[in-house]
């Protein structure tokens, strides 16, 4: 069943934080750097 939009859950999960705290979100951070994305995270 789909949840309502969670705004805190959706930050936690997909945030800069949240990609940091595991080393395939800091491949994640890095490719989009490196792409040259204004923005690296939600």
């Amino acid at each position: 069943m789909l949840s309502k939009p969670n705004k805190r859950r959706r930050a936690r999960r997909h945030g800069f934080l949240g990609r940091m705290a595991t080393v395939g979100g800091k491949r994640v951070i890095k490719a989009r750097r490196s792409k040259g994305r204004h923005r690296l995270a939600v």
